[in-house]
């Protein structure tokens, strides 16, 4: 009896999770030594993306009747489970940045917004940059030309009335 407990509050651990989740990904860990899952699991965790390995079956079971069921089909051999709460791209991003120091690492699949990708979508998925960052670029492309246009104005005034300290004097005799 305590073992199906267990597992059905393991199970619930997972659909908790699932219910908060923006993206999850499935990733295939075998092969990395233990300081290597060690550094991979601190990496993770800084990023703030949660992440544990599960038995598949669990999954399984926690995913059935959920935006998350495509992955069911990706649930063979060890299989670990990246969730992120606050960033569709988090986890995927922040598990790609391992994968270069890190070869045995593979993407299975993922679900990112209720779009169930592979482990070739997936990566690609992990090329998008962050919210934050999109909005950021998206700042600077508004700042830009007010700053080229400030700079254009600029250059008008000081070639007709001169550098712009004069110009403040001007003003300032004006009134």
């Amino acid at each position: 009896m305590p073992n199906i407990e267990s597992k059905q509050e393991v199970v619930l651990e997972i659909k908790e999770k699932l219910s908060r989740a923006k993206s999850a990904v499935l990733v295939d860990a075998r092969g990395l030594t233990v300081a290597q899952d060690t550094a991979f699991r601190k990496t993770l965790r800084e990023a703030g993306v949660d992440y544990k390995v599960y038995k598949n079956t669990l999954v399984s079971f926690a995913i059935k009747d959920t935006e998350f069921e495509g992955l069911d089909k990706y649930l063979a051999g060890p299989t670990a489970l990246a969730v992120s709460y606050t960033d569709a791209t988090l986890a995927a991003s922040a598990i790609d940045k391992q994968l270069k120091a890190m070869p045995k690492l593979e993407f299975k699949a993922g679900v990112v917004e209720a779009h169930l990708y592979d482990a070739a979508g997936i990566k690609a998925v992990a090329g998008i940059p962050s919210r934050e960052e999109l909005l950021s670029r998206l700042l600077g492309s508004f700042k830009s030309p007010m700053a080229s246009f400030a700079r254009l104005i600029n250059a008008i005034v000081e070639k007709q009335v001169g550098p712009a300290e004069p110009v403040a004097e001007a003003v300032a005799s004006e009134a």
